[in-house]
């Protein structure tokens, strides 16, 4: 698994290696193929605020966006075709100054916060949404369960990018979600 972390926020303080380590992780607990690409791109609110209403016609900016690669399929349907090889999965877009904002809501560090929506950013970029009330239990479900499997995979290995939170909407389901999006709107 490859991810290039592009830092176009201004932000400083933003560890790209746990970015890396988290985006490498799901996509190996999705059983993507190693070979897959992934850009994380961190943005500023203006930034974020714009691509949110040319891409969903919705206003102000938001935490993570996700931008699948189309017709990915091997050989083109072809079955004699040789395999990809590199293969771009798309981009991930995380905007800092939002998501600092959110974590402080939810109780828990940045950190945490934006290893959240790495792996929420990854499962959009695998065709997971959260529509429908079933398919939105399905994702969160999942992308709490990878969540929980990298902080414990971090802990096998020795590494420590921040400590795991234990507060209430640190492995959130989509009605936590639901009630921090609902704040973050009446903040801002």
């Amino acid at each position: 698994m490859s991810a290039e972390v592009l830092n176009e926020s201004g932000e400083v303080d933003i560890n790209e290696e746990m970015l890396v380590d988290v985006c490498g992780f799901a996509l190996a607990a999705m059983d993507v193929h190693p070979d897959t690409e992934v850009t994380i791109t961190l943005v500023d609110e203006a930034a974020m605020a714009d691509l949110h209403v040319r891409w969903m016609d919705l206003e102000g900016p938001t935490d993570v966006m996700s931008f699948p690669m189309d017709e990915l399929t091997p050989g083109s349907g072809r079955p004699d075709a040789a395999p990809f090889g590199l293969a771009m999965l798309g981009d991930i877009i995380l905007c800092p100054a939002f998501d600092r904002k959110q974590a402080e809501m939810a109780g828990h560090g940045l950190g945490h916060e934006l290893a959240l929506l790495t792996v929420h950013g990854v499962l959009h970029l695998l065709g997971y949404d959260h529509v429908a009330p079933a398919d939105e239990r399905e994702m969160f479900a999942l992308q709490n369960e990878i969540l929980a499997e990298w902080y414990d995979d971090l802990a096998a290995r020795g590494v420590e990018y921040q400590p795991k939170p234990a507060g209430a909407h640190a492995f959130p389901s989509a009605a936590d979600r639901e009630e921090l999006d609902r704040k973050m709107k009446e903040l801002g």
